[in-house]
């Protein structure tokens, strides 16, 4: 997705003046939007960007990340029984965002400290992931690797953080990219304003993914009507079966 620049000032003007909505307790030194508020989900779907765009005073570091929506998820790990492999240990996951972008204008052990990151929930280490109390240290550290990784071959934790470019060091600019298989549902996208290794502003923007068109149709029929939609579903498979066998049968 790219702008040019007469297009990129506008769209910052239009920000400062209808989008500046800064997180209670800090001073204004930091504008931040979005290209879109609302991604709409067609069956041709192929993945997008969301330009993140604004301004910044004083200078510093900039940390994007995009997070949503929360769910529960069960990490099962499997084991090798007389040659079979079989779900064993498992372990619940609670507020676990469908999907988590990011992206800085340096490496983030340069931005700032784990403590820092923890408590602002930058990175895969400010993830906010929370297990079953069974769990033992060993066991978490184990299952939230695994649930990590999981997200990742799926395209939904990204391996690295996407570039924060800035432009005379006050505008700025960064693209998160979004897979295909992005989940709908209700996102967060946070801008922070990092200065000697200190959060000196941020700014939230909404995000709402939906499913558009027929596609939302049937996605919302299946979801709200799960029993009927399962027999009609095996209903229409049968009918595919033996149209296909009278199309394919020998004379």
């Amino acid at each position: 997705m790219r702008r040019s620049p007469a297009i990129t000032a506008l769209a910052l003007l239009a920000a400062w003046a209808v989008f500046a909505m800064p997180r209670p307790g800090f001073a204004q030194e930091l504008i931040a939007d979005l290209s879109d508020h609302l991604i709409g989900i067609t069956s041709d779907f192929t993945g997008t960007d969301i330009l993140v765009f604004g301004a910044i005073e004083g200078g510093g570091d900039i940390v994007v990340t995009v997070t949503g929506p929360l769910n529960e998820v069960v990490v099962r790990k499997k084991d090798r029984v007389f040659g079979i492999w079989i779900n064993a240990e498992s372990a619940e996951f609670h507020s676990v965002p469908g999907f988590f972008g990011i992206a800085t204008t340096r490496p983030l052990d340069e931005i700032g400290t784990v403590e820092m990151r923890k408590l602002y929930g930058i990175g895969f280490s400010g993830l906010r992931l929370e297990p079953e109390s069974t769990l033992t240290e060993d066991q978490r550290l184990e299952f939230e690797a695994a649930l990590i990784e999981l997200r990742q071959a799926n395209g939904l934790f990204p391996s690295e953080p996407a570039k924060v470019d800035v432009v005379g060091g006050r505008l700025f600019r960064a693209e998160i990219p979004f897979p295909a298989d992005i989940p709908v549902g209700t996102y967060q996208a946070e801008t922070l304003l990092i200065r000697n290794g200190e959060v000196v502003a941020a700014q939230t923007s909404p995000l709402v993914i939906n499913k558009v068109g027929f596609g939302a149709d049937i996605y919302d029929f299946a979801h709200e009507e799960s029993e009927l939609y399962g027999i009609l579903a095996v209903i229409a498979a049968v009918l595919a079966g033996l149209l296909g066998n009278l199309m394919f049968r020998r004379p």
